[in-house]
């Protein structure tokens, strides 16, 4: 399995860092590798979300699978050859937010031989996400 993991400290609130993270729809802004997104089910970032996104080039569903406001949104989105595990966490940090943004990349079936060339190519499309990030957060990268 391919992990990324980055944590951003924003002068945003976490009313406001959340709101933006919890709309997948922004990942199109920060993140390089999505070109579109859209909701497709709800009215909103919540409990019964659900999204369609194009990144590098496979249009995936993701489903809000947990979802406590202001907090923590997770999120799953399942292929044929993968499935992504996204988990967003939000919690304060002096007058602004702590943004951690953790993705996971799962082969399915026989080709979780290839894991650990996906690793590799992961952390390279997980450092230009989390650049992006950082700039949409007005932050910086803490470990």
């Amino acid at each position: 399995m391919a992990r990324y993991t980055v944590a951003v400290v924003s002068p945003w609130t976490p009313e406001q860092a959340f709101a933006y993270m919890a709309d997948l729809r922004n990942f199109a802004e920060w993140d390089p590798g999505v070109s579109e997104a859209e909701l497709v089910d709800g009215d909103g970032p919540g409990p019964d979300a659900a999204y369609r996104l194009k990144a590098s080039g496979t249009t995936l569903r993701y489903e809000t699978k947990e979802y406590r406001p202001d907090e923590m949104i997770y999120v799953v989105a399942k292929s044929t050859f993968f499935e992504s595990l996204d988990r967003i966490t939000v919690d304060a940090e002096g007058t602004g937010s702590r943004v951690v943004y953790d993705a996971q990349l799962k082969l399915n079936g026989p080709l979780g031989i290839f894991d650990p060339l996906l690793k590799l190519a992961f952390n390279r499309i997980g450092d230009k996400a989390g650049t992006g990030l950082i700039a949409a957060l007005g932050g910086r990268r803490v470990d």
